[in-house]
């Protein structure tokens, strides 16, 4: 999932206030899975009223068989067709593609319509065994579209749910990580020009062979480079503090913070940044000052059209 520079703006401005930014992921989330389950319920009631043809703009008025179980071919026939892009046969089938990827070491196409098909016979007789425990439990989805209807019964609406479910864990993964590395770095050039650090002395990208793990940013001064790494995770989560320590960086910019975090980089001499803080992004001042990095202190209150400014210039030149 492609995040705006517009949010990521919005992002960053909510961090350097010392808010939370997760509103504006959520949000993000929400849109794009309600279009996704609008345009899935049109594409099955065209699949289940019309057979297995999802790419057909005539649409039957003899919906007389349009009810009949057909033991699920109508979905396999439209949603497992193998003329459809590998991300799109894997989550109609219940998976997704980087599940696949971490089953089979590999998501070529020929991979992803094999476990896709296997998955979906499992997911079916998952199904037909739950609803055998539950006799008694019916049900009924209606879609229509221009007066005429198509109703799906209890398995066939399971399956759809199903499908909605995992649309929306692939939307939301895709949706945090994508505004997580966009804003990792363009926060931390956002925080240099606020304090005017002289672009020679800040460099985002990999300066050093030394390790194979991606590095957010550096910080430089001289011939010393130091490693920055930016989590926006809440406190309490392991890999936030885990993270630094396994790419040796002396710098850590963070959301939020546990007093344990706190003490541990600390002791191992990393200099640290919480934004929900009291202190919030003006410690950085603190950062820069023992790295030796030279700096200006921004004001106090931070001019609002600077900030645009220095956004704009940032994601236009570097981030575009």
């Amino acid at each position: 999932m492609i995040v705006s520079n517009f949010t990521v703006q919005s992002i960053i401005r909510e961090l350097l206030k010392g808010n939370d930014y997760r509103h504006l992921i959520v949000a993000i989330i929400n849109e794009q899975f309600l279009q996704f389950a609008i345009d899935f319920f049109k594409k099955v009631y065209h699949a289940k009223a019309n057979g297995a043809d999802l790419n057909s703009d005539y649409i039957s008025s003899d919906l007389s068989t349009q009810n009949k179980n057909m033991d699920f071919e109508w979905y396999k026939e439209t949603f497992l067709d193998e003329n459809l892009h590998p991300d799109d046969i894997a989550i109609h089938s219940g998976l997704n593609k980087k599940t696949i990827h971490n089953m089979r070491k590999s998501s070529t196409k020929s991979i992803v319509i094999e476990e896709s098909n296997k998955h979906f016979d499992l997911l079916i007789d998952s199904i037909n065994r739950l609803l055998k425990i539950e006799p008694a439990l019916s049900s009924n989805l209606t879609l229509c579209i221009d007066g005429n209807e198509v109703e799906l019964n209890l398995n066939e609406s399971l399956l759809i749910v199903n499908t909605l479910a995992v649309k929306r864990a692939g939307l939301r993964g895709g949706a945090w990580s994508s505004a997580g590395k966009r804003v990792e770095k363009g926060l931390m050039e956002t925080l240099c020009r606020l304090y005017s650090v002289p672009a020679e002395c800040y460099s985002h990208g990999d300066m050093s062979a030394k390790s194979s793990r991606e590095v957010d940013f550096y910080l430089i001064e001289g011939k010393n480079s130091y490693r920055c790494e930016v989590k926006l995770m809440g406190s309490g989560n392991p890999e936030s503090a885990d993270a630094v320590f396994a790419r040796e960086s002396k710098v850590f910019v963070a959301d939020k913070l546990s007093d344990a975090n706190k003490r541990q980089l600390s002791d191992w001499g990393i200099h640290w940044v919480e934004l929900r803080s009291e202190d919030g992004f003006r410690r950085f001042a603190t950062v820069l000052k023992n790295l030796e990095i030279y700096h200006e202190e921004p004001p106090a209150i931070i001019d609002n059209n600077k900030l645009d400014q220095i956004l704009n210039d940032v994601f236009s030149k570097v981030f575009a």
